[in-house]
């Protein structure tokens, strides 16, 4: 069975959604470890309560290369099994880019969420930007984690209307809750070896 690493940075809603869909033996997967770049990550608490492990390599005051810092995170998740052969890397709220390398040592096994159907607004406060240009629809990415920011294969994508007098809160809250669904079904397929990649996109089993 292939081993689980989740990062996270804040409240880990999406981990939480992730952790309970295993529990219910939705997803053939085993929870690892949780790693936090922030001591105070309430995601944390949230993780040890499910009974997963958790780590904290705390990024604040680190002074060296983002793959300096990677290569500590690496080395915890191997210590629990998440390897580049059988393991996957999901981030959830981790507020950190990964450096190149990381990306290269775990080739097609890191996904990630964007809260936007990309590749429109990539980056930061991707419902701000979709209510801002005056989108019709918004909604989530579920995507393999490339070099770029935001541009790797997407996996899945859910869609939520931008109604009439949204802010960025009420669209945030709505986007949100389709991530809670999407982000379990990707690591589903990704754990039953139903997603294959080709160039640029995915096909999915």
């Amino acid at each position: 069975m292939l081993n689980l690493g989740i990062l996270i940075s804040g409240r880990g809603s999406n981990m939480e959604s992730i952790l309970k869909s295993i529990k219910r033996k939705k997803i053939p997967i085993n929870p690892a470890i949780v790693i936090s770049n922030k001591q105070d990550a309430r995601g944390l608490e949230i993780a040890r309560k499910l009974g997963i492990k958790t780590e904290v390599i705390e990024s604040k005051d680190f002074k060296g290369s983002r793959w300096e810092y990677d290569k500590k995170i690496i080395s915890v998740l191997e210590k629990h099994g998440v390897t580049p052969k059988n393991g996957l890397v999901c981030l959830a709220g981790f507020m950190r880019i990964i450096s190149p390398e990381f990306v290269k040592k775990y080739k097609n096994r890191i996904i990630n969420i964007h809260p936007a159907l990309l590749p429109a607004f990539p980056g930061l406060d991707a419902q701000k930007q979709a209510i801002e240009y005056g989108s019709k629809y918004s909604g989530c990415t579920v995507h393999f984690v490339d070099s770029g920011v935001d541009t790797g294969p997407i996996i899945l994508q859910s869609v939520v209307k931008i109604k009439k007098g949204d802010t960025e809160k009420t669209l945030s809250k709505r986007i949100l809750a389709k991530e809670h669904q999407a982000y379990p079904e990707a690591i589903r397929l990704f754990a039953e070896k139903k997603i294959k990649i080709s160039g640029r996109k995915t096909i999915i089993d």
